[in-house]
């Protein structure tokens, strides 16, 4: 494997074409998940991803895989799921619930890049009012959601869960018409899955990426569109 830094103390971000090819967007080790520097990061088409018994990894990937709330796609079923659901869905009600459903083992995977540091370091930001959750609540039990952050005109997807049928589809259709609504441009989903291109993400060469955060989000700082109150 080709090197890539090692992060000391307060060291920035190297510029986000110096990313390895392969593994795709592996950009640096180290440093801390302080909300600074994650903030600095998502500022800069970087985001963390790393496992249990591996050091603090920096990812840029390329391409990018984005969502325009405006074309969200709803197939004839989901559109079906939607009109005929009772669920409840909410916004930031139990933000920790949602990420510790997030990080539960998965039917493709034996382990979660959603360790305790990073559930730490993003329930920080939650109170910091730039993390934020989607709930689907089937009365009083936790169905289905999402967690990302929201900076600018930008909402960072990290991920989602189900435990009903499109149940996290629902909170993403959901999340897309709010986001609509409040001024949002666009969704960063990171890498592409199936899951998310059957909701219309797409993807994008990782300049044009940084070019849409230079243009939608807040010089400096983490202002966002998102309503407060």
């Amino acid at each position: 494997m080709s090197q890539i830094p090692w992060l000391e103390g307060k060291q920035g971000f190297p510029p986000i074409n110096q990313a390895l090819a392969d593994p795709d967007g592996l950009l640096a080790a180290g440093g801390d998940l302080s909300s600074e520097r994650i903030i600095s990061a998502y500022r800069s088409g970087i985001f963390p991803w790393f496992e249990e018994d591996q050091p603090i990894l920096w990812w840029s990937p390329n391409p990018r895989a984005v969502l325009i709330p405006t074309d969200i796609h709803i197939s004839k079923s989901l559109k079906k799921t939607l009109r005929r659901h009772t669920y409840t869905l909410e916004f930031d009600t139990h933000f920790l619930e949602v990420v510790e459903a997030c990080a539960g083992v998965r039917n493709y995977t034996d382990g979660t890049w959603i360790t305790e540091e990073m559930i730490e370091a993003y329930s920080h930001l939650h109170n910091l009012g730039v993390a934020h959750s989607v709930e689907v609540w089937d009365g009083s039990n936790l169905v289905g959601g999402l967690y990302g952050l929201a900076l600018g005109k930008v909402f960072f997807g990290e991920s989602m869960f189900s435990r009903a049928n499109d149940t996290s589809k629902i909170a993403l259709v959901f999340l897309a018409e709010h986001l609509q609504k409040w001024g949002f441009e666009l969704i960063d989903c990171q890498v592409e899955n199936d899951h998310l291109n059957s909701l219309g993400a797409q993807c994008i060469e990782r300049v044009d990426f940084k070019k849409h955060l230079e243009n939608l989000l807040p010089s400096e700082g983490f202002e966002s569109m998102w309503p407060t109150g």
